[in-house]
């Protein structure tokens, strides 16, 4: 078969080798699934340059991707949930990621159906964004009728957040460029901020979450809009020692993060709220939980660029180059 390999870590070069390797075989616990499309992410490039060596390291060479969806083949002897020609998606468990590639063998506790009405493209477009955001939630504890603000919620992350976020009955504030609004304000968000014209520090107090996409200084900026208490869950800061101990990470680790997240950790403190730092795993009960959201409202995932698998390479460099208004994916033949 056919497969993206990513064969040594390299800061200045993300691209993967496309090379024909053996089918995999399936375990007990395993379904073989023949990937139709793939879905290409930031993670996929952090991966490739070595910035997440620490939190998952892999054993090079390995086949590239994070995030697929297709049609299974063959189930193990011990699999009870699936059966040949389901469709199925996942983000694929961090020990064991492979999604450019014509086949993979997944554990079925990371595969989730497929909603009937959703393409191949548009599915493959959710897992790891959905997962993302589930988890998020679950960090903060969100409760119904409560306010989370959702930072640069005009890309990718914003429109799978903001749809779970009303699902789960919280009030949506964002902020992005107007060029957005209407688009987001689709999504159903409740209050659409302007960050070239407006300043959301000086808009919003108490505020009970805060999905923190922007990372930097935009960090602790969003801190002081929130309420004592608070919870704030971010994507794009450093890792500190509670993510560490919550990975079960090994404790030298847990020390460094410790120490590398100290400053989040006091900034956090300073304003009376909880900082957390997320790195998506694989969850199939809770990707259920998102179809199943999907298909009661009929969302659809934001699209951006499809590439055919041949071009996996530009797919990647698509994304490194950032601003785009959805997901990139790779349609796998």
């Amino acid at each position: 078969m056919k497969a993206a390999i990513h064969t040594r870590y390299n800061k200045n070069n993300i691209k993967l080798d496309l090379k024909d390797v053996a089918k995999p075989q399936v375990g007990p616990n395993d379904v073989l699934v023949k990937v139709s499309a793939a879905g290409v992410n930031p993670v996929d490039n952090m991966i490739s340059r070595g910035e997440v060596k620490m939190i998952a390291p892999y054993t090079l060479p390995q086949i590239a991707g994070n995030e697929m969806v297709g049609l299974i083949e063959e189930v193990g002897i011990q699999v009870t949930d699936f059966k040949v020609s389901d469709r199925v998606f996942a983000r694929l468990p961090l020990d064991k990621i492979g999604a450019f590639a014509q086949y993979i063998a997944i554990d079925e506790a990371a595969l989730a159906l497929v909603p009937e009405y959703l393409t191949d493209v548009q599915a493959a477009a959710i897992p790891l964004t959905a997962l993302t955001v589930m988890q998020s939630f679950d960090l903060m504890g969100v409760e119904p009728g409560k306010t989370i603000f959702i930072s640069g919620g005009t890309g990718g992350v914003g429109a799978m957040a903001i749809p779970l976020a009303k699902a789960k009955g919280l009030r949506v504030i964002t902020n992005g460029r107007a060029e957005h609004e209407e688009r987001v304000m689709s999504l159903g968000a409740d209050q659409f901020i302007d960050y070239k014209s407006q300043d959301y520090t000086k808009l919003l107090a108490n505020i009970d979450y805060v999905l923190d996409t922007l990372g930097g200084e935009e960090t602790e900026k969003q801190m002081t809009i929130m309420k004592k208490g608070g919870q704030l869950v971010s994507l794009r800061s450093m890792p500190n020692g509670a993510f560490a101990r919550r990975m079960n990470l090994p404790k030298w680790k847990q020390f460094l993060f410790s120490l590398a997240g100290r400053k989040f950790d006091k900034m956090a403190a300073k304003h009376g709220v909880t900082y957390h730092f997320v790195y998506v795993e694989s969850n199939g009960q809770q990707l259920q939980e998102v179809a199943d959201i999907f298909t009661q409202l009929q969302i659809k995932s934001s699209i951006d660029t499809v590439f055919p698998f041949e071009e996996v390479n530009a797919a990647l460099e698509k994304v490194a180059k950032g601003h785009s208004k959805g997901k990139t994916v790779l349609t796998i033949r």
